[in-house]
């Protein structure tokens, strides 16, 4: 099995920072991709940023030049810098991987359990 743990999350004014973990572990033969998506309340889930693996960094419209997706040097951590936060921004925040268990197995999708970021003075 693959586990997802996030952290970082929290109530922050407009204006402030906040950074998004998100480490992959277990049965783990290869990544494809890890991402951050959020979702507000009867609203789909929508991309944030991605991070494939040896591959560019993708961020939504909404939040180029405020936030920044990276990964750690082996690949299997995550990070969110969001800077200039705005009330909308408010939402939960999830990780995702895309990962393959073994050489043989089909690469799926991997959630963690969310994170709520608000956005309020």
């Amino acid at each position: 099995q693959v586990q997802l743990v996030e952290s970082g999350g929290g109530l922050v004014q407009p204006g402030g920072s906040l950074r998004l973990s998100c480490a992959a572990s277990g049965s783990i033969f290869s990544i494809r991709t890890m991402g951050w998506y959020r979702q507000t309340p009867g609203k789909q889930r929508e991309l944030v940023a991605v991070a494939p693996t040896g591959g560019h960094t993708n961020h939504a419209d909404s939040v180029k030049g405020r936030f920044t997706i990276s990964r750690d040097s082996a690949g299997n951590t995550v990070y969110l810098q969001m800077n200039s936060l705005k009330p909308e921004d408010t939402a939960v925040y999830y990780c995702n991987a895309q990962v393959r268990v073994t050489i043989t197995s089909l690469t799926r999708d991997y959630w963690g359990q969310g994170t709520q970021v608000t956005v309020s003075s």
